[in-house]
């Protein structure tokens, strides 16, 4: 690999944190339907008070914000105060810890927490970020076959769930990942050396992934997407979701809140896909540090949908024994163990 400085202005730590602030009254979207405020004046809530925590970013709580901004859980009758936090991981702490009743995160996380006994119930899934999870390369370091991989230094989180699409590509491009020189360093630290020539390539997670290609890397796949010599196209190397999750004691005790904010939940969705304009407006007063061109991009690598698929279940499957083969679990749980979908299958029947 040629040693030439990339134009990476290394950004710093502080460049990329997200923060959330508030934003100007978005226009309503009229493809958006209102409420049945008959169905829901006949479904009293148990309470009108709700916390939910989330993390700011397209991936894991685009509906969450959307919803709070356009006053989508007003309509229903919720006071909610959203706590929206830096980091997914820092979700998993606070499910454990009892805080976070009612969180947004990913089935990571469920599993995770699963697996350690922890309670935690995924409701709805909000969408499929396959997409977000990507392998990029400097860009002079040439790849006119997927072979070329062999011999490469690559940073990555050690055990991150972009292993499963880097595994299966191989699997599917006949690349030996054994020929393949790993080091753990996280996302931040895999733009700094991409950009000093001391890894070829990255594999990591938005917004990490396009922040290296709009700085010159060159996009290789995603879990989704594949621009491989290869293969181009759409790929099936992952299937990894963003969750709605509540604890056990909160989706007994309240069904009709639960079904409260489902229905403002599955609203902001449809927002996204049929105005996309417009929550593209609300998500860039919302993530302050990233441009609006980079948020954009962002979002169009995820699928956003609320329905329970065939890919959900066997994608979840797979992280998990996945993570177990890491030993970041001790036991693999049943997918049945940790999702719920009773409730959503009812608001998305009305």
């Amino acid at each position: 690999m040629k040693k030439n400085r990339l134009s990476f202005a290394l950004v710093t730590g502080a460049a990329l944190t997200l923060a959330a602030c508030g934003s100007d009254e978005p226009q309503s979207n009229e493809t958006s339907e209102e409420p049945d405020n008959e169905a829901s004046a006949s479904e009293e809530l148990e309470t009108t008070e709700v916390t939910l925590y989330g993390v700011v970013d397209t991936q894991v709580s685009a509906q969450q914000m959307i919803a709070e901004e356009m006053g989508f859980f007003e309509d229903e009758g919720l006071t909610v105060e959203s706590n929206i936090v830096q980091s997914g991981p820092d979700i998993g702490p606070l499910i454990a810890s009892g805080d976070a009743y009612a969180s947004f995160e990913t089935t990571i996380t469920n599993i995770t927490l699963s697996s350690s006994g922890v309670d935690n119930v995924i409701i709805a899934p909000m969408a499929n970020i396959s997409g977000t999870q990507a392998v990029i390369a400097h860009p002079d370091y040439e790849i006119n076959s997927a072979q070329d991989i062999e011999g490469a230094t690559i940073g990555m989180v050690q055990g991150a769930g972009v292993t499963i699409a880097l595994q299966n590509m191989a699997d599917e491009l006949g690349v030996n990942m054994d020929e393949v020189d790993f080091i753990n360093m996280s996302p931040t630290d895999q733009i700094a050396t991409l950009d000093n020539g001391n890894i070829d390539i990255m594999a990591a997670w938005e917004p990490w992934v396009t922040t290296g290609v709009d700085l010159g890397a060159e996009f290789l796949f995603s879990g989704s997407v594949s621009e491989m010599p290869e293969v181009q196209g759409d790929v099936d190397w992952m299937q990894y979701y963003s969750t709605f999750q509540v604890t056990e004691d909160f989706l007994e005790d309240n069904p009709n809140t639960v079904k409260a904010l489902l229905r403002a939940l599955h609203r902001a969705t449809e927002y996204i896909n049929e105005d996309r304009e417009g929550a593209l407006n609300i998500m860039d007063d919302v993530i302050e540090h990233l441009p609006r061109e980079q948020i954009e991009e962002i979002m169009e690598r995820n699928d956003y949908s609320m329905e329970v698929t065939d890919d959900l279940r066997e994608g979840s499957d797979v992280i998990a024994e996945h993570l177990h083969n890491m030993d970041s679990i001790r036991d693999v749980p049943a997918f049945e163990d940790y999702t719920d979908f009773t409730l959503l299958e009812e608001v998305l029947n009305d």
